[in-house]
């Protein structure tokens, strides 16, 4: 007797689907071999198929089959994508009333391309997905059809192109059989991004339904809306943000001159388009009240189609409105996620504290657009908002990662970790800050007796400018001890990132930076790291944000001894901006001038080097006093064209 055939598909030959979206196959002594399109015919009175781009090529096939296998599942290499059309492509959303008064934060918000029923822009569509039928010649006269989103329908919007323009599908939409028997084109959008996966995980089932005097058939396509991804150090700087003061005193004097030694470090660079500079609601820390991020899918001829998205902070930082007013516009939206505990100042929640490292794979586990990292505060249980934490996770692709930053006084991981290019299977470095490498270069100028120079080389004589030498820095009773304390922290964190990622100490740049905490016996005496604390209430308003206003010591119940929560003493080098794959701005570093040479420049410079990276530094004393540096007080919009489903 001979065996029973095993049934089987060849995915790369004809595969045919019947009106229930079934294989149709017929089986002989070999196996299962694909039916004649007659014998399907003969099976059904006639048969109807629903098509989207699964394969991400950025053409819906209806006329072979390399879009119909997969079609009702979804995963991060494969499946159809939508966009949350959430930009403003007519700059149509105003930001201020028919009274000239400026719109109220829920206001803004409540304005995009998704919350109307037109298809806005010039563009043709540009940010909607394509999904069509298969044109169904043995059609029935009567026939008529009808398109229904039976998953994740408050979330997802249906237009039909219909006489040369885009028509919104209600329940009342009716497909004509003459349209059937052509084919029909439907776009989709999604009216927001996935906030919370338990509630909707980003699907969307389209069913397709023809019903005639034959009978009634349907099929449904399964879509699932881009994921919002923050950017890596990977991708190409495009633009840089920074705040420009427009007041006449010394502090926009020297935020001015900030401003446009910045841009020629960014030209330096090889970035052509010009700073996008704020200016309306005094907020220097550009890098704080929003993250750049992205969605994208491939659009109609192959070509990426991505849009960028403002991540704005999750406290209400009057800057983020700026977000709004005047960068919202085509391929450009913003999203907040806020929750109820807003109302209470957290550091956290500033996007300093939010870093990307660089796509990879560990342990069974793929990152191919990267993993976001935060800091959260060990032991006290303080952690950035559920809310952000939520978003970022729902995703599905970068799920945060938290280190503990409880011994900083700001709290955010881009003061003491960065994340380089590099010439190396892995394809990036991690930078880290080195307070150990600090002391010692403090130690050994000491020794080589240069104790009496003073510490920091920053022009002026001013109440900003500390006076302490060499020998008074290392004689301070904490400097050693706080910097003792960071190198142990910054070791965890290190092992953390090593477990996580599976790198290795070749691949880790050290370099060398000081911290210390903000004494008050210090600050009386002359000795310690500069603050705002000690600039008094002369700059207080331009220092808004966490900066200056975080209390210095705090006990972690958890912990041996209390936890110092430092901030940088020498201008933290890690702390500046990967402009280019070989190119990075660091913040002048201002310590002792030892023979005509600074010597912490020399080492951090040395660092650098030795990792591929040419180095030129900005003086962002400004900064540094408000406990930031250059990367807190700027931000980069980088290139999202590649696809984000490939490692």
């Amino acid at each position: 007797m001979a065996s029973r055939p095993t049934p089987h598909v060849n995915r790369g030959l004809d595969v045919r689907k019947s009106h229930a979206g079934r294989l149709v196959v017929a089986f002989t002594a070999t196996g299962a071999v694909l039916a004649p399109t007659s014998l399907a015919q003969a099976a059904e009175p006639f048969r109807i198929d629903l098509r989207a781009d699964v394969n991400r090529d950025g053409r819906v096939d209806t006329t072979g089959y390399t879009d119909a296998v997969g079609e009702d599942t979804w995963s991060i290499r494969r499946g159809a994508v939508y966009l949350p059309n959430i930009d403003d492509d007519s700059k149509r959303c105003r930001a201020t009333g028919p009274d000239g008064k400026p719109l109220s934060d829920a206001k803004l918000v409540g304005c995009n391309d998704a919350l109307d029923t037109k298809v806005n822009g010039t563009t043709d569509a540009a940010d909607l997905a394509r999904v069509r039928s298969v044109p169904v010649k043995a059609l029935p006269s009567d026939a008529k059809g009808s398109i229904t989103v039976t998953t994740g329908a408050a979330h997802t919007r249906v237009f039909l192109k219909r006489s040369g323009g885009w028509t919104p599908v209600t329940s009342q939409t009716r497909l004509t059989a003459k349209e059937l028997r052509s084919g029909v084109e439907l776009g989709i959008e999604a009216t927001d991004v996935i906030r919370d996966s338990t509630d909707w995980d980003g699907r969307a089932v389209i069913r397709f339904t023809v019903t005639s005097s034959a009978g009634t058939r349907s099929d449904s396509v399964t879509l699932r809306v881009a994921p919002l991804l923050t950017h890596h150090h990977l991708q190409k700087a495009q633009q840089v943000l920074v705040y420009k003061d427009s007041i006449d005193d010394d502090f926009g004097d020297a935020q001015r001159a900030f401003v446009k030694d910045l841009e020629k470090e960014v030209r330096r660079a090889g970035v052509t388009k010009p700073l996008v500079t704020f200016d309306k609601y005094q907020d220097m820390w550009a890098q704080d009240f929003v993250e750049p991020a992205y969605v994208s899918m491939t659009g109609p001829g192959g070509k990426r189609q991505a849009m960028r998205v403002m991540l704005r902070s999750a406290q209400d930082r009057e800057a983020g409105r700026e977000l709004y007013e005047r960068l919202r516009g085509p391929d450009i939206g913003v999203v907040q996620a806020k929750g109820p505990d807003m109302k209470a100042w957290e550091t956290l929640n500033s996007m300093g504290n939010l870093e990307t490292i660089p796509p990879y794979t560990h342990r069974g586990r793929s990152f191919p657009a990267g993993r976001v990292i935060m800091g959260e505060r060990t032991g006290s249980g303080v952690r950035p908002s559920q809310e952000i934490r939520t978003l970022l996770k729902s995703q599905g692709l970068q799920d945060p990662l938290l280190l503990d930053t409880s011994w900083l006084a700001v709290g955010h991981v881009d003061e003491f970790v960065q994340f380089l290019p590099a010439d190396t299977p892995r394809g990036w470095r991690l930078g880290v800050a080195d307070p150990e490498a600090g002391l010692r270069l403090l130690r050994d100028a000491q020794r080589d007796g240069h104790g009496a120079t003073r510490m920091f080389s920053v022009p002026g004589e001013g109440n900003d400018v500390p006076r302490e030498t060499i020998d008074q820095a290392l004689a301070s009773p904490h400097l050693v001890a706080d910097n003792t304390m960071a190198a142990r922290r910054i070791n965890a964190a290190l092992a953390v990132l090593k477990r996580e990622t599976g790198i290795t100490d070749a691949e880790i740049v050290r370099v060398p930076s000081l911290f210390t905490r903000p004494s008050e016996e210090e600050e009386e005496s002359g000795t310690g790291t500069p603050t705002l604390q000690r600039l008094g209430g002369s700059v207080a308003r331009e220092m808004t944000g966490e900066h200056g206003q975080q209390k210095l010591l705090a006990r972690d119940p958890n912990a041996a001894e209390p936890t110092v929560e430092t901030s940088a003493y020498i201008p933290g080098a890690v702390n500046g901006i990967v402009i280019a794959p070989d190119r990075y701005i660091a913040p002048q570093q201002w310590g002792p001038v030892i023979g005509g040479k600074d010597i912490f420049t020399e080492a951090v410079t040395a660092a650098y080097t030795k990792a591929g990276m040419k180095v030129s530094y900005l003086d962002g004393w400004l900064y540094h006093i408000g406990m930031g540096e250059v990367h807190c007080g700027t931000n980069t919009l980088r290139d999202a064209s590649a696809a984000w489903w490939k490692a």
